[in-house]
Formats: C-alpha cells, sequence, structure tokens
C-alpha cells in the first residue's frame, strides 16, 4: 500500500511538471485578467463569440470526432515533397507576401516587415515527440533565417499559430508583438519584455511606421492547456498606404466578414484560412467555399488562401481545401493567388499574383 501511494505522488507531480512546462504557456492575471473581464463578450467565465458556437454539433460526441481523426486515410499527407521556392526578403515598392505553409507568412510593406503567427516547428504540440509532422518539404527554412522584424502579429494562442520554440528563437529580432487580448501572458512568461508586448480587443488599434493594425472579431476559440476562451481570437484589419490588407486567423464563417467589408473593404488582399474544416466542427472553422464567400464579404480584389498545406489537422485529404477553394473561386469570378511556398505575392505596380496549380504535381510524382 506504501508503494502505490508513493507512485501515485510520483505521477502526481509529474503531472504537476508537465503541465507547467513553458510551452503551455501561463493564464492572464492581474491587470490583464481584469481588462478581459470587462470585455462586453466576457460571460460566464469565458469569452464569447459574437454568435452562438458550439464546438460541435449537439448530436456529435468527443468519442465520435477523436475516431473520425483516427481513421486511416493514405491521403491525408501527401505522398511526395511540397515544393517550395527560396524566399525573396527584398523590399520593394509597394506590399510582398511571403507565404511558409499552414497559417505563417511574412509581409513587406515599404520595407516594413512583418511575420504572421509564425511556426516553424515539426509538430504542433507543446511536445517535440507528439502530434502529426509537417509535410515533407516544409521545412525548407528555419526561424533564424527570418530576416530582422518591425512586428509579429499573433491572431491567437494555439500551438498551430504560437509556436514556444520559434518564438524563442525570434524574440529578439522584432520591436514589437502585437495580438489579442490575454495572449500577451504567453509571452510574458516566454521572457519577452512587456514594452514590446501590445494586446488588442476587438476594435482596438495600434499604429506603427505609419500601418495600422486592428483587431477585428473571428468566430473561434483559444486555449493550450484544458481552460478554453480565457484570450481573445482575432482576424487583423491592416491599413497601408498601398491599401488595405484582411490578415484572418482562424474563423468560421459569419456575418464579421460583411461588416468588417463595409467598414474597411474594400481590400487590396484577403488571407483567410481554408483547410482543417469538418462537418463535426462545423462553425470554427470554414469550409473552402465559405472561404471564397468570406472574401467576396470583404469586398477583396484577391484571395490567398492559407491554414493548408503543411499540417495534417483534420480528415480531409491534404489537397481538398486548395482544389475545392480554386474551383470556388472560380465560379464565383474571385481572384485567388495559389503561391507555392516561399513564393511571393507582390501587390503594386508590378502585382503578381501566382496561380500555378503545383498541388497537382505534388503526388502525380508517383
Amino acid at each position: 500500500m506504501y508503494t502505490f501511494f508513493v507512485i501515485l505522488a510520483l505521477l502526481v507531480l509529474l503531472g504537476y511538471w508537465i503541465l507547467n512546462m513553458p510551452a503551455f504557456g501561463a493564464l492572464p492575471s492581474g491587470a490583464r485578467l481584469k481588462k478581459i473581464k470587462q470585455l462586453p463578450n466576457y460571460l460566464d467565465g469565458a469569452i464569447q463569440n459574437s454568435s452562438p458556437t458550439p464546438m460541435k454539433p449537439e448530436e456529435v460526441s468527443y468519442l465520435t470526432i477523436f475516431k473520425e481523426l483516427l481513421k486511416k486515410n493514405p491521403h491525408k499527407s501527401p505522398q511526395n515533397a511540397i515544393p517550395h521556392l527560396t524566399p525573396d526578403f527584398s523590399a520593394i515598392k509597394g506590399i510582398k507576401i511571403i507565404w511558409f505553409g499552414h497559417s505563417s507568412y511574412y509581409l513587406n510593406i515599404d520595407g516594413i516587415k512583418v511575420l504572421v503567427d509564425p511556426v516553424f516547428s515539426k509538430r504542433t504540440s507543446p511536445f517535440a515527440f507528439l502530434g502529426t509532422k509537417s509535410f515533407k518539404g516544409t521545412n525548407f527554412i528555419s526561424a533564424d533565417e527570418i530576416p530582422d522584424l518591425d512586428v509579429i502579429l499573433i491572431t491567437h494562442d494555439h500551438y498551430d499559430h504560437l509556436d514556444f520554440k520559434s518564438i524563442l528563437k525570434l524574440k529578439n529580432k522584432t520591436k514589437l508583438f502585437i495580438t489579442s487580448l490575454g495572449a500577451g501572458a504567453h509571452l510574458d512568461r516566454w521572457g519577452i519584455a512587456p514594452e514590446k508586448i501590445k494586446e488588442l480587443a476587438w476594435g482596438d488599434t495600434a499604429q506603427v511606421d505609419g500601418l495600422s493594425f486592428t483587431a477585428s472579431p473571428a468566430r473561434h476559440f483559444t486555449g493550450r492547456k484544458f481552460k478554453r476562451n480565457q484570450s481573445m481570437w482575432s482576424a487583423f484589419v491592416l491599413e497601408t498606404p498601398k491599401g488595405n490588407l484582411y490578415l484572418g486567423g482562424d474563423s468560421g464563417y459569419d456575418t464579421h466578414f460583411a461588416t468588417v467589408g463595409d467598414q474597411y473593404g474594400p481590400f487590396e488582399l484577403a488571407i483567410l484560412e481554408c483547410g482543417q474544416y469538418n462537418h463535426f466542427w462545423p462553425l470554427i472553422h470554414m469550409f473552402p467555399e465559405q472561404t471564397v464567400q468570406a472574401a467576396k464579404d470583404l469586398k477583396a480584389k484577391a484571395l490567398l488562401p492559407i491554414h493548408w498545406g503543411k499540417f495534417t489537422l483534420a480528415a480531409h485529404n491534404w489537397d481538398d481545401p486548395i482544389l475545392k477553394v480554386v474551383k470556388a473561386a472560380a465560379e464565383k469570378k474571385q481572384l485567388i493567388a495559389t503561391p507555392m511556398q516561399g513564393e511571393s505575392v507582390v501587390i503594386g505596380v508590378d502585382a503578381t499574383y501566382p496561380t500555378r496549380q503545383w498541388w497537382l504535381e505534388v503526388d502525380a510524382q508517383l
């Protein structure tokens, strides 16, 4: 009996140690928590979406979802390496966007450098040995190769958007972190100086060298351990002298796209998620057809679909998101950019919207 209690105590201590590892970050406290509790959409101990947003349909159990994710599908990941180009980080007179796969991308706006949701680890997990691996060919660049930055923008605190190891490598390369209210608690714990962190609630704006970042509503959730919705999740409207950009974090489809389009549109480019969807969680991620409609609602000249092409976080085929979003864009006559990872999208006098359907060539190599 004594041995049993010793083992139990050791297991409890081990669990406590694991759950307090730095990679999990920290919950908001103090003045940060007080500000969160004053939000108009804070209710019953958590931040709420603008519309009722259950995580799953009422008739679906979490066990059913777990079984769905465990189903074998040989097409969840590509059989061959994803192609890429070597990123060109040089400045232009205009706006340059470079996508690194999933939701990580780089912006250069007349020399002002912004990095969004940088994840350069091979897994979206607090542990290097857990979670699905990134696709072959997608680890073509490391955090060390990113140039010095003016802003790192974090839309929300999920592991596929806020990566502990990447932040540690990048924290001394940027002048400022801009993020959703509450997510700064993670950055605080990871040793980033408070004066380098700017947290925004929906409707708040941060000015940086003539650029304006405004947090706007999204339909999603947050949480790195067990307690959800203690920090905000946001999209960001980026107003520049060369036109407005919509930097969409994760979001299900809702009326907020049309509202933002009416207030800030037209947008030169909308960067929107199109992958990791499923009918078991239909409200927290968009289906590809909804992605195109969201671009239309935003009055976006062009659409750059992201949140695909690097990690398997849902049960669909790895290339279903891009196949469906390109088809829907053609049907709705929406201009779409489909760059390879590392390739530049350029907005300005010499605008470049890559449209090569490179994903068709990946598994065709077999």
